[in-house]
């Protein structure tokens, strides 16, 4: 018996290194994709009300359980052939323990018992017969992240020792295998969801984020960060501290619902819960637009008849005016477009000015012309003006001196009393001006 284990130990040695092609993996585990929207809705709470926003996921409950991890198991299945329908040959839980269905098959079917470490999930039969033909499967179940994935794998069994081998039919791998030798059925997934179960507590975390009204999603703001470790931080304005919270057994629950008490008008946005296991694999976003309304106004109980006296009540105060705080959401804008645009208006200021000056000199300028050219002118007429009066002087002194000429002769007694006269009634001598030089004597002044 001894000498048979190491035959079979040996043959199974001989065919992993001869066929190595045979090793056909499973797809890898579901990527990490962005987060999927799952929900979105509108609600409207009162002001000065107690608000609850629900996010709930059964997939985000966090246990350790007590039976060693039997959440993750694999087992093997045969169908076809004489077998008529599936049947169960051998499963594995992932704390270690197998389980054969068939009494035939116990020393025959053989599993790693370290599958769930190295992520192989071969099936390795002994000694194969006409029996074992069939289409066997190879499943992974996930409980926890509630995953299963399959490979299929066809055995037929020979005689001829030349046509064993393996191809692949184009849907699933075909193995063929000689009468009494061993066959190994290769199913292979290495995913860190098969195998890393110690990463489990630290891959779940939900978060919460706030956008105040016109902020897009991306410039959101976070309020909480939860993890299943049991660690939180809250974020977000100081005046939301001490209004919201999450329940302290939210993931022992999958009831991650936010609570925000009491809530005031400055509250109004859209609020995001995202759930995120990345051990699992599970990304999802639900989204609230949350409205705060004005509370209800309580009616006034009907005032009882009587003789005026009664006590007056102090109004009522008007339910439009809330105490709570006042928060101004201020919008900076980035980006090339906004500092093109300032530019532009910088830009644009000071060509109006360098124009506005431009205007300013040239007509200063047009006006000192034409101040100058009026002043040029009223002087040569007043110089002309001048010149005419001393012509007029002349004539007047030249026609003065003909009428004196006309005068009477008188007679004198003696030659001293005649010229006299004569000097007295001559006319003056004629005085040269040089008209030119007056003229550019005035124009000069």
């Amino acid at each position: 018996m001894e000498l048979l284990s190491r035959v079979l130990l040996w043959k199974l040695v001989l065919l992993l290194v001869a066929f190595p092609l045979l090793t056909c993996p499973l797809p890898p585990g579901p990527a990490t994709p962005g987060s999927s929207v799952v929900s979105e809705v509108t609600v409207n709470w009162a002001a000065g009300t107690g608000a609850v926003l629900r996010c709930q996921s059964p997939r985000m409950v966090w246990t350790q359980d007590r039976l060693h991890d039997r959440q993750r198991v694999v087992h093997w299945d045969l169908s076809g052939g004489s077998h008529g329908p599936a049947r169960r040959l051998v499963d594995m839980y992932s704390a270690g323990e197998q389980r054969v269905y068939e009494p035939r098959d116990r020393g025959r079917l053989l599993l790693s018992s370290s599958a769930f470490y190295d992520g192989n999930f071969s099936l390795l039969i002994s000694a194969a017969e006409e029996t074992d033909e069939g289409l066997y499967t190879c499943n992974l179940h996930h409980h926890y992240c509630h995953l299963y994935e399959s490979l299929a794998i066809v055995l037929k069994v020979t005689d001829d020792p030349l046509a064993a081998g393996a191809h692949w039919d184009g849907e699933k791998e075909v193995l063929v295998v000689e009468r009494g030798a061993p066959a190994l059925l290769t199913c292979v997934n290495r995913a860190h969801v098969w195998t890393d179960r110690h990463l489990e507590e630290a891959q779940q975390v939900v978060h919460w984020d706030r956008q105040p009204p016109g902020v897009p999603h991306d410039r959101a703001d976070r309020l909480l960060d939860l993890y299943a470790s049991g660690e939180r931080r809250a974020y977000g304005p100081p005046f939301l501290h001490d209004r919201v919270t999450v329940g302290t057994d939210a993931f022992a629950r999958g009831d991650f619902s936010l609570r925000i008490d009491p809530l005031e008008p400055a509250d109004e946005g859209t609020y995001s819960c995202h759930l995120h296991h990345h051990y699992c694999g599970l990304h999802e976003r639900r989204i609230f637009h949350l409205k705060v309304t004005e509370p209800a106004v309580e009616p006034r109980p009907p005032e009882s008849p009587g003789n005026g006296s009664s006590h007056s009540s102090a109004p009522n105060p008007d339910p439009s005016l809330t105490h709570g705080r006042s928060v101004i959401n201020v919008i900076v804008p980035e980006g090339r477009a906004h500092f093109f645009q300032q530019l532009g208006y910088v830009l644009a200021t000071l060509l109006l000015f360098i124009l506005l000056l431009i205007t300013v000199v040239l007509a200063t300028r047009k006006r000192r012309h034409r101040g100058g050219y009026a002043s040029s002118d009223k002087k040569l007429e007043k110089s002309k003006g001048k010149d005419l009066n001393m012509a007029e002087l002349a004539v007047v002194s030249g026609d003065q001196a003909l009428y004196r000429s006309e005068d009477i002769q008188l007679d004198y007694k003696n030659n001293i009393l005649k010229e006299r006269a004569e000097l007295a009634h001559s006319p003056l001598p004629a005085k040269n001006i040089d008209l030119d030089k007056e003229f550019r004597k005035e124009y000069c002044k």
